[in-house]
């Protein structure tokens, strides 16, 4: 079992590492539940620690609908991911109806490769959570990050 630990900052990816995780996810904006930190504190976590660093997608708090400005800087920040060497990125986009945006995920996953792609508690905002997870097998998702569906809030109109 891999053990994978939500990091925020470079001292808490320190001791992650020193606490024997295996991987981190390193985010900003804990208040927000995570959103795309700055290149500076990825390229700095990414030169301090050993673990695999996989990076949060995600330009805002709030809902997964994202405009095409949102959406096109989600593809700037992961060809910044590419080149900082990090290992894999983690987003997740939906429709208003509540489904996962199949098209723009696909198109961020071939952006992403070889990185490796993880959907985020998006998955927890759908709709149907079979659904979600066929979509996300079907599209080429590596893993999903999720509470078990369970959330006090819907994403979806």
């Amino acid at each position: 079992m891999k053990i994978e630990i939500v990091v925020y900052n470079i001292e808490s990816a320190l001791r992650a590492q020193e606490g024997g995780a295996d991987r981190i996810e390193l985010c900003d904006n804990p208040a927000e539940g995570g959103t795309t930190p700055s290149y500076g504190i990825i390229e700095s976590v990414r030169q301090n620690v050993n673990l695999d660093v996989f990076v949060m997608i995600r330009p805002r708090g709030g809902d997964f609908c994202y405009t095409n400005y949102e959406f096109h800087s989600m593809k700037r920040d992961i060809y910044q991911c590419q080149r900082i060497s990090v290992d894999g990125v983690v987003f997740g986009i939906l429709n208003e109806d509540g489904t996962l945006d199949k098209k723009r995920c696909k198109e961020l996953i071939s952006i992403a490769r070889p990185l490796k792609v993880t959907c985020h508690r998006a998955f927890d905002m759908t709709r149907d959570p079979f659904e979600a997870l066929e979509d996300c097998i079907e599209i080429g998702f590596d893993r999903i990050l999720t509470a078990g569906h369970k959330t006090n809030r819907c994403a979806w109109r």
